[in-house]
């Protein structure tokens, strides 16, 4: 199983909700060096994992981007849509972030979640 990730952002014109590029990230590393350091980013991460059980698990989870030096506005924008973008993908998790350095945590997270 692999680690699927894209990102997502809030066109500033038309406030759609469009892919940040086509990238797909299958590493979250790779998607930590990608990510702007003051624009928000919604982030679709599909994880494979194994529990403490064994148990295998893929959460299907919505990662809520919003470095603390964006701009007011865009800020704004994002706090808007987090619910609608959720619902729209279908995920039952919204975890936020605030730094790309945070995504090195995300698996203990998810795993303390299931």
């Amino acid at each position: 199983m692999q680690t699927n990730v894209m990102q997502y952002q809030i066109d500033a014109k038309t406030q759609e909700i469009r892919p940040s590029s086509d990238e797909t990230y299958d590493n979250l590393l790779d998607l930590a060096d990608d990510l702007p350091d003051s624009s928000p980013r919604f982030i679709l991460l599909s994880y494979p994992l194994t529990l403490a059980s064994g148990r295998q698990s893929v959460p299907y989870v919505l990662l809520y981007y919003l470095p603390v030096n964006c701009n007011p506005n865009m800020r704004m924008s994002y706090a808007g849509a987090v619910e609608l973008f959720r619902s729209t993908a279908e995920v039952n998790r919204v975890l936020e972030i605030t730094e790309a350095e945070d995504l090195q945590g995300i698996e203990e997270k998810l795993k303390g979640e299931d």
